[in-house]
């Protein structure tokens, strides 16, 4: 059963317990700024513990030797178990992080379908034959990589827990799952419904903490086979360094600074629409958010104002009614942050067209800000450089597909972006030009199921989702039987 009561524990080598000082940490309600549960701070010793769990776990091999298709049955009903819960899990979603319900809904619903997914995957774990030039058989196995420490961010708590749950559990590792303080209590609720669909226990824990302690331990503990983290890009360097000494396996996905590219031809009845979703949805807390709008000059006044009368439209409310379509912020710390941002776009001269300001009301206990729109803005200024992480548009004008190419490239990052077009060879030549993981034509669509998701340059290192996800979790063995 959902409860909010779960969070004063950690889940290690399945068994509930408290941290092993003691101490714990309140968790805010964004909506209301209020205090809807505390959380247990996992200390060095306590991450010590998981770790050891997870090791011993492994190596008795009740999981990581079992048949592909008895940890296929296991992720199956975590799965069902997600669904029968789904209305429970939802609204702890929506209160925990800040989020619409629907929105909430539909991310359950969706970590749901990964466990799915990765049950089916479980058992298409595939070696290969390999002709070698010596006479015998040449061949390869995929072998679980061992204990796996699985860090997830606070903007999608239970999604991406579920994107690294599953693939690691799938290819038959031990999980340590550490949330982000901010939304700790949908991970501890996945770490209950894995015990009760069967997991042995001690293959998923699930600990919580700050990063800058619990996540550190965790990070540099030299116990752990492979790091799986999500979250900002100077926090991935900072597990890079800590990795190292360790020689840890690390897979990032971190910041991005995505590009929506508008040009003449676009269909702006659609593109419009869409360029005001895919930046304001989950209050601009999305990695994938096409912060920075390239239109061509030609076009721009008349999408720029359809894009900021749609922001205005935007229903600002309590996650837990059904009519939100944005959210607070998840807290008035990050609030401040992009308001910072919204004065430095001020400042840089950019032209604000809508948003900017902090509602008051009913809606001021909250960390709400309104969703702002930019235009007229250069490419070189920080609100266009920058990830601002809050629902801020910067739209900058160009001229031809040289010029818009030279800009949208002109970034560290490189995780997600937009093409609109009716012409194909136009769209296909951006396609290739621009330096991202993930694009879509005509669409705003990053993230499949099915499909690789992860970032070039500054925005990450490998990728999730799909079957390309299990290559994060295995090792290949390479044997060779001589026939001389």
């Amino acid at each position: 059963m959902v409860t909010v009561d779960r969070p004063g524990r950690l889940l290690i080598g399945g068994t509930w317990r408290s941290g092993q000082d003691e101490k714990t940490f309140e968790i805010i309600e964004p909506a209301t700024s209020e205090v809807m549960a505390t959380a247990a701070v996992a200390s060095p010793a306590d991450v010590d513990a998981a770790v050891r769990a997870a090791r011993g776990a492994f190596e008795g091999g009740a999981w990581s030797e079992a048949p592909a298709s008895a940890r296929a049955k296991v992720l199956y009903r975590i799965a069902e178990l997600i669904r029968s819960e789904a209305d429970q899990l939802a609204t702890l979603e929506a209160r925990n992080a800040g989020k619409p319900i629907r929105d909430a809904r539909d991310e359950v619903l969706g970590a749901a379908q990964c466990f799915e997914y990765y049950a089916g995957a479980a058992t298409r774990i595939f070696g290969e034959t390999i002709p070698v030039s010596a006479p015998g058989l040449d061949f390869t196995l995929r072998e679980p990589v061992g204990v796996v420490a699985l860090i997830v961010p606070w903007n999608f708590p239970l999604t991406i827990a579920s994107w690294k749950v599953a693939p690691a559990l799938a290819a038959g590792n031990a999980a340590i799952l550490k949330p982000a303080s901010y939304t700790p209590l949908t991970a501890l609720e996945l770490g209950r419904i894995a015990l009760e669909a069967g997991l042995p226990e001690g293959v998923l824990n699930v600990i919580t903490g700050p990063g800058s302690t619990t996540g550190n331990a965790l990070a540099g503990h030299p116990g752990v086979d492979k790091i799986a983290f999500t979250g900002e890009t100077l926090t991935g360097v900072s597990i890079l360094q800590q990795a190292a000494p360790n020689i840890t396996r690390v897979s990032l996905e971190l910041g991005g600074k995505s590009p929506n590219i508008i040009f003449a031809d676009a269909d702006l009845e659609k593109a419009a629409p869409a360029a005001v979703n895919s930046v304001f949805g989950n209050a601009g807390q999305d990695c994938c958010a096409r912060s920075r709008a390239f239109v061509h000059r030609s076009i721009a006044e008349e999408f720029d104002q359809r894009v900021a009368a749609g922001a205005r439209k935007l229903t600002m409310g309590d996650p837990l009614d059904a009519r939100t379509e944005i959210g607070p912020l998840i807290s008035m710390k990050q609030r401040e942050r992009v308001q910072g941002y919204i004065q430095v776009g001020r400042q840089e001269g950019a032209r604000l067209l809508a948003g900017g300001s902090a509602p008051g009301g009913h809606l001021a206990a909250g960390s709400f800000l309104e969703p702002t729109v930019f235009d007229r803005a250069e490419n070189g200024m920080r609100i266009a450089q920058e990830e601002i992480f809050g629902p801020v548009l910067t739209i900058i004008p160009f001229a031809d597909e040289d010029e818009v190419l030279r800009l949208v490239n002109d970034t560290p990052y490189g995780l997600s972006g937009s093409i609109w077009t009716r012409d194909i060879g136009r769209a296909l030549r951006m396609a290739r030009g621009v330096k991202t993981g993930v694009l879509s034509i005509n669409s705003s669509r990053s993230v499949h199921q099915e499909a690789p998701f992860g970032g070039y340059k500054r925005s990450g290192i490998g990728r999730e989702l799909g079957m390309h996800a299990l290559q994060l979790y295995t090792e290949v063995k390479n044997v060779f039987v001589s026939l001389e």
